[in-house]
């Protein structure tokens, strides 16, 4: 009878043991964006029928087992079992945040508890200090705040999509913040229709994050420049200048004169919004041409000098065929080709490096020449030098003592005989 008392006890302790050491609730901390809906569940391993109970952090109890304590509509119960209490907040606003309790009242009664965390969800940045339009030079200060984030939210700042620096400042408003952050700007007409935006970074902005988009307006002078469409202008051709002005407000309409003046021929010279077209050059039309825009901040103008060349001879064509390959004219080439390069101020944007090259070439023919006759000067006044005198004929020679012609050669060609015996040397 003892030894059954005695296994009687030891199956009672082990039975016991088990009971308690699974008779422990347990809980997980729970996260919930402000205005959503919490679960929080309370599980037990083993549980001999013994009642869970959940309490808020006002210690204020919500539910016991499957009855509700506190009126509150926004509580409800999930699922309720000997191993398992589960209740729902739904709206939680941020007072719900802290710490909750679980109970199992065994003896003694035991307790888990479990945090709950509420994310306050930033507003909509607004951008203030934008004023419309900004002047060319203007120091501006974009200001972007959002309110009610919880934890502080971070703003971003973008300029056209590429991502810039600013000043960061929160404050605490309750259990929320306020954000700012400041952008400084010193505008330029580079700013003209460029979008900053403002962005939100939260924890709570699980989808789409918050943001604002301000687009700067810059008002400035305008800028002159003018292209051309020939680079070898030549009587005849047609010829096109474009006067491109930028500025804001738009510099309409242009202004263009040649030499101070209004244009001479306005039946050749046909002004078209911002271009002068001419419809067939002559040498008339040489001279400086000046576009000029305007507007209420500024004028600028630009100039282009024009200089009409003498139009290409064509020669006949050959009848015989030519052995070699003639090579294509590069001033007609030139004649032709279209000019991207604008002229603004240069005093002779005609002028090639050809005609410069001509120059030099006929420079070059000219020195040779006067060198080769120079050359040739020099060698016939020495040759004329070396051989100046007195020259005489046979009879001249023998004539000095003869009384008639032929007493005369037969002396020089005795004189002669002589004269072969003196030689002259010179050194």
């Amino acid at each position: 009878g003892d030894r059954d008392r005695s296994m009687v006890i030891i199956i009672y302790s082990f039975t016991c043991s088990l009971s308690i050491s699974g008779q422990y609730p347990l809980v997980q901390n729970v996260t919930v964006t402000e205005g959503g809906t919490a679960n929080l569940t309370c599980r037990v391993e083993y549980n001999d029928n013994t009642s869970l109970q959940w309490s808020n952090p006002a210690q204020q109890t919500l539910f016991f087992g499957d009855k509700k304590a506190l009126r509150d509509n926004r509580i409800e119960l999930v699922r309720a079992s000997w191993s398992e209490l589960t209740i729902s907040i739904s709206d939680v606003t941020l007072s719900d945040e802290g710490m909750y309790t679980c109970s199992l009242f065994t003896m003694p009664v035991r307790t888990a508890k479990a945090y709950l965390t509420v994310l306050g969800v930033p507003e909509k940045p607004e951008i203030d200090g934008l004023t419309k339009p900004a002047l060319e030079g203007d120091h501006v200060t974009l200001t972007c705040i959002t309110q009610g984030s919880k934890p502080a939210a971070d703003l971003r700042w973008f300029r056209n999509e590429k991502e810039v620096k600013g000043a960061k400042e929160v404050n605490a408003s309750g259990k929320t913040f306020t954000v700012r952050s400041s952008l400084q700007l010193l505008v330029d007409r580079n700013d003209d229709g460029v979008a900053y935006t403002c962005r939100v970074d939260h924890v709570a902005l699980t989808q789409t994050p918050q943001q604002a988009t301000e687009v700067l307006e810059v008002h400035y002078a305008p800028r002159v420049e003018i292209i051309h469409s020939l680079g070898v202008p030549q009587e005849g051709q047609y010829l096109k200048l474009e006067c491109v002005s930028k500025g804001n407000p738009s510099p309409d309409p242009v202004m263009w004169t040649k030499d101070g003046s209004d244009l001479p021929d306005l039946e050749r010279m046909i002004v078209e919004g911002r271009e002068l077209t001419f419809t067939s050059l002559n040498k008339t039309d040489n001279g400086t041409y000046r576009c000029e825009a305007s507007n209420h901040l500024g004028t600028s103008s630009a100039e282009y000098v024009l200089y009409v060349y003498d139009a290409p001879t064509t020669l006949p064509p050959s009848t015989t065929p030519s052995l070699h390959p003639i090579p294509p004219d590069p001033t007609a080439l030139l004649g032709t080709h279209v000019s991207d390069r604008t002229v603004s101020g240069n005093r002779d944007p005609n002028a090639l490096g050809q005609h410069s090259t001509d120059h030099a070439l006929i420079g070059g023919v000219v020195a040779v020449v006067v060198f080769v006759t120079l050359c040739l000067i020099i060698v016939l006044g020495r040759y004329l030098a070396r051989h100046k005198g007195t020259y005489l004929t046979n009879e001249a020679k023998g004539a000095d003592d003869a009384p008639d012609a032929d007493t005369a050669i037969i002396n020089a060609e005795g004189n002669h005989a002589h004269a072969e015996e003196k030689k002259e040397y010179f050194i």
